[in-house]
């Protein structure tokens, strides 16, 4: 079972943007168990979305190794790694797919849902708050959203990306400034449905203190 294996994810890191003398990340270690939460936590320009990215295995180090359950991710592929990795990255590079919400929602899990993922979605979906986006919707979960569909607000796709991230079944998830666009009670629930249901958690954020490891 991986989710009792070791995620050693990142030991001995170096990242270099092409172009720029100055390494963003320089010999960066961090290792990750079951249940841990840990916050990257820094000023803008620091190099907390570049170690989510690497970690999310969107970018390769320019030394050191990304590890996930003893195995590099050239070994595993890119499926494999995203099988273990849940990335939610920064709102503006994130998307809002033309389909139903389920269809958003479940991406990690292919087309052929089950009672019990759509169960589980909308149970997601109501402890991040979402419950009452749900009930306006006339379809619910099956409701057309997109650009040509049910537009969404910057607070409810910041949280359907949250949940896309949860649904997904990935040992590790990763979210990128995901609270930045939230108010403070939606923010606290937010982390309390974090807490219950991501197995670890690496959040980079600026200047927070919530979920420290």
């Amino acid at each position: 079972e991986f989710r009792r294996v070791l995620f050693r994810s990142v030991k001995g890191v170096a990242f270099r943007y092409p172009g720029r003398e100055r390494a963003v990340l320089r010999d960066v270690s961090l290792d990750l168990r079951p249940r841990d939460f840990v916050v990257l936590d820094g000023q803008s320009g620091g190099g907390k979305s570049t170690l989510a990215s690497l970690i999310a295995g969107l970018q390769a180090p320019l030394s050191g190794l990304l590890l996930a359950g003893g195995l590099d991710r050239a070994t595993l592929g890119a499926d494999g790694w995203r099988r273990r990795i849940a990335f939610a990255p920064q709102f503006h590079v994130n998307h809002v797919i033309t389909g139903s919400l389920a269809f958003n929602l479940l991406l990690g899990r292919g087309t052929h849902w089950t009672p019990e993922d759509l169960r589980e979605a909308w149970d997601v979906c109501h402890e991040l708050g979402l419950g009452g986006l749900l009930a306006r919707m006339p379809g619910g979960l099956h409701q057309l959203v997109g650009e040509t569909g049910w537009q969404l607000s910057q607070g409810e796709r910041t949280r359907v990306f949250i949940a896309r991230a949860l649904l997904q079944r990935a040992s590790v998830i990763v979210l990128d400034e995901s609270l930045a666009s939230l108010d403070p009670d939606t923010s606290v629930r937010v982390v309390e449905c974090l807490q219950k249901r991501a197995p670890s958690l690496v959040r980079s954020e600026e200047h927070t203190s919530e979920l420290q490891s």
